[in-house]
């Protein structure tokens, strides 16, 4: 019998020593709403072309790939949004209020080129701020799926002089339409299931890890159906939710009364259990590529999937429509992809667990830019190398990163 895997075990990738000369500084940005957000700025000697980090959700400042850009010559800031570390509350139009603060922000530090980068989720957070950025503000998306208005007229959203995508995912609710576990029976029992839909049950196809599983056609069929169906009905659930707010806001004008004024207020806080069900995670043979068995949260899906630790585990109605539904969210890679018009870089990792080869077709088909280059590199979605003893694949993508920029825009000397 095998050692126990630790859950998340290749999670993390370790980060490199930035350059001596480095100079950082922190800033605390006002956004076009009225929120505030936080960002770090390093920068070396010399440096005029600023590369910028950011994820919907996840703090960057210490990304693995700050260290080389650094090195290659650039300034690199990173900065959170308003949901960093706390996804409950987070609306995708509201983040690109916050990516608008930063840029603005960058605009007038003087830099010559500023440079989005965004890894994972923040691939589709800079698809869906250059797709709106790009338009005029008349044009720009008036109201959240939820149905809140977004005040995108009213930012200034600066453009950028290009964009990298480092390993970007279809965006988080294309995402976790992928991997939501279509077998729950009863969206208040962590454990119910439907036999028949149930990816881990080895009379469809499931094999025990990590040997891989093998999944029938009409299984798979039957289990894609089920996903989006899932995902609708927890789209109607979220709605249900939003228009009775609605309804109490309204008495509350009509009424003034205390207790409307608490049912507008009161949050429904939905669970949705379950999250780490892609059958690709454990059958090697759909979408075939170089990555590993599992999921990005370890070698054993079977099992994470009923922890408590996935996508979406907990979210508020208007946060679900926004950035978790395959159906409702804007924020969907290849929706926006058309409106990136500047020179872009698409950086493919070949053992990426998150985006598989197909997402990445689809995503790169559908970009607008003239001035496209897609390349790819082994690795892992977080950066990590293939096989024991490879360099990472963090070290290969900074170095086509790196040569991609030079070719485009001003960089300092290499600084150690």
């Amino acid at each position: 019998m095998s050692a126990p895997t630790r859950l998340g075990a290749g999670r993390y990738v370790a980060v490199d020593e930035r350059p001596t000369a480095t100079v950082t500084s922190v800033h605390e940005l006002t956004t076009a709403d009225g929120a505030t957000v936080r960002g770090v700025l390093a920068t070396v000697p010399g440096a005029r072309t600023v590369v910028c980090l950011m994820h919907p959700r996840q703090d960057v400042t210490h990304h693995a790939l700050v260290p080389h850009l650094l090195a290659a010559g650039a300034a690199v800031w990173t900065q959170h949004t308003r949901s960093v570390n706390n996804d409950l509350t987070l609306v995708h139009e509201q983040a690109l209020l916050d990516v608008a603060a930063g840029m603005v922000f960058l605009r007038e530090q003087g830099f010559e080129s500023i440079v989005p980068l965004g890894h994972s989720g923040g691939g589709t957070l800079f698809a869906f701020y250059l797709e709106q950025s790009g338009l005029a503000p008349g044009e720009r998306i008036t109201t959240t799926p939820g149905g809140r208005p977004t005040k995108l007229a009213d930012a200034a959203m600066p453009m950028t002089d290009g964009v990298v995508f480092l390993a970007p995912h279809p965006g988080q609710g294309r995402l976790l339409l992928g991997c939501i576990d279509p077998s729950v029976a009863d969206e208040t029992d962590p454990l119910a299931a439907v036999p028949e839909l149930d990816a881990f049950d080895p009379r469809n196809g499931f094999a025990e890890p990590p040997t891989s599983s093998s999944y029938s056609e009409d299984f798979l069929t039957s289990y894609r159906a089920a996903q989006r169906a899932r995902v609708a009905r927890l789209d109607a659930r979220a709605r249900e939710h939003l228009a009775r707010t609605t309804e109490a806001r309204a008495a509350h004008k009509r009424t003034g009364a205390a207790a409307d004024r608490r049912r507008a207020l009161a949050p429904e806080i939905m669970t949705v259990f379950r999250t780490d069900a892609d059958p690709r995670t454990v059958d090697l043979a759909l979408d075939p590529s170089d990555r590993p068995y599992g999921s990005l949260f370890g070698a054993r899906p079977d099992l994470i999937n009923y922890g408590q630790v996935g996508f979406c585990r907990l979210t508020t109605p208007e946060a679900w429509l926004s950035t978790w539904s395959g159906l409702s969210s804007n924020a969907d890679f290849v929706r926006c992809a058309p409106g990136v018009a500047v020179p872009t870089l698409f950086v493919e990792l070949t053992g990426d667990q998150a985006a598989f080869p197909s997402d990445s077709r689809r995503m790169v088909d559908a970009l607008g830019s003239s001035d496209l280059t897609h390349v790819d590199v082994r690795g892992t979605h977080f950066g990590g190398a293939i096989a024991k003893g490879e360099p990472t694949g963090n070290e290969l993508a900074a170095e086509r990163i790196a040569a991609w920029l030079a070719e485009r825009h001003e960089l300092a000397p290499p600084t150690s």
